[in-house]
């Protein structure tokens, strides 16, 4: 006999319409959603680029300043280090369970010889923010202890060791959940799975600014670390944001900590991945990072691909690209906007006059684009010159 389809959100309402208790319904719930799989209702997780797949910016970088470098919506941040970190977006080896499970990059960070040891204000940590209104809207319940969120993810370290994680709610007053990976072994892909219930005191704004933080540790020095509960919700303590850390990885040069598969998904059950096509996941990201070069194409690289470009009729001192500049996609904010040069390599603020640059100024600038253009020209630009321009924008938490 064949069986019917039934969506999630039909199961949901059936479940809600009846007499249970809230508890019973929400236990209910969780029972149905592991039958439902990946299929389980569409955008279910709170994540973007949880596969670790786009990386705008390119693939690899050894900055040490706490920028977003690799990977998209993904950064590391570090301080007091001897030698900064590489991070890169790597490769799921061939035949490990999260590559058999679809997943074929990887955000790898790379320690460096860190030869002072393990100081009080070192640190070296990955985050992910999630904007307010996404938590507000999720269908979370967050003020009630029965009602969960479930964070999942795939980790792998080259140092046996037990690592701490936490998720901050930043609106109101901030409030800290800290969660362990347990002992993890040596070179092995671990699934960690936590669900995490509301409470009280949590606030999240319906809006577009930073809700919750996501963070892994790999170090954090004691001057910010102590006495801290596990698994419960406690008000932010600058001073105490996890437990005491062990330092093995810190202190191992080239150790290795690797992260995929995170998920953050309504009900207190992990289901399966949410896999989203590669476009779908770049479209998400263009929200936070947008920029007119090719992909793969690291931005400064002089060159006219993907440059938006104007022809020039007639002698002038004034030029603009008519229309202006589109966004791919509405950004979360009014963005921070970079323009460069594709001509001569990393000169930034400038439009490029077929082989000439010219100062370039920006008006009507927007979440949705801007008017790039250039005025008051020192030397008058020629008839039939391409005006060309290349840009970055970035509106991340």
């Amino acid at each position: 006999m064949a069986l019917t389809t039934v969506s999630s959100d039909r199961l949901s309402t059936n479940v809600k319409n009846t007499n249970f208790t809230a508890a019973e319904k929400q236990d209910l719930t969780d029972d149905i959603k592991p039958l439902l799989g990946s299929a389980g209702g569409g955008n279910k997780n709170l994540i973007i680029n949880g596969a670790m797949q786009v990386a705008q910016r390119g693939t690899s970088s050894t900055a040490g300043d706490n920028s977003f470098t690799t990977v998209d919506r993904f950064r590391v941040t570090q301080g007091g280090l001897d030698e900064d970190v590489t991070q890169e977006q790597a490769d799921v080896a061939s035949g490990t369970t999260p590559y058999t499970s679809g997943f074929r990059k990887c955000f790898k960070i790379t320690n460096g010889n860190q030869t002072s040891g393990a100081g009080a204000d070192d640190s070296v940590q990955l985050d992910t923010k999630l904007e307010a209104q996404d938590i507000a809207n999720s269908g979370w319940n967050y003020l009630s202890s029965s009602s969960y969120i479930t964070l999942s993810f795939w980790v792998k370290s080259s140092v046996a060791q037990n690592f701490f994680f936490r998720v901050q709610a930043t609106d109101g007053t901030a409030y800290n959940y800290v969660m362990e990976t347990g002992s993890l072994s040596a070179d092995t892909w671990t699934k960690i799975t936590k669900s995490i219930p509301g409470n009280s005191n949590l606030t999240f704004n319906n809006d577009n600014g930073e809700g919750l933080l996501i963070r892994w540790a790999m170090f954090r020095g004691t001057n910010q670390t102590g006495t801290r509960p596990l698994n419960a919700w406690a008000a932010y303590d600058g001073a105490s944001r996890y437990p005491d850390n062990t330092s093995t990885w810190f202190t191992t040069n080239n150790a290795t900590f690797e992260l995929t598969g995170v998920q953050l998904e309504v009900g207190s059950v992990a289901t399966d991945f949410e896999h989203r096509s590669f476009g779908q996941e770049l479209a998400l990201c263009q929200r936070y990072f947008n920029r007119s070069y090719a992909y793969g194409t690291a931005a400064g690289t002089a060159t006219t691909s993907g440059a938006f470009v104007h022809s020039l009729f007639g002698a002038q001192n004034y030029a603009a690209i008519p229309g202006g500049i589109r966004f791919t996609q509405t950004m979360r904010t009014t963005p921070s906007i970079t323009i460069y040069s594709t001509y001569n390599a990393n000169v930034t603020g400038k439009l490029t006059a077929d082989s000439t640059d010219k100062t370039a100024s920006i008006a009507y600038q927007t979440e949705n684009g801007f008017f790039p253009f250039v005025a008051n020209s020192s030397s008058n630009l020629a008839q039939n010159v391409f005006l060309r321009c290349q840009y970055t924008a970035e509106a991340e938490l």
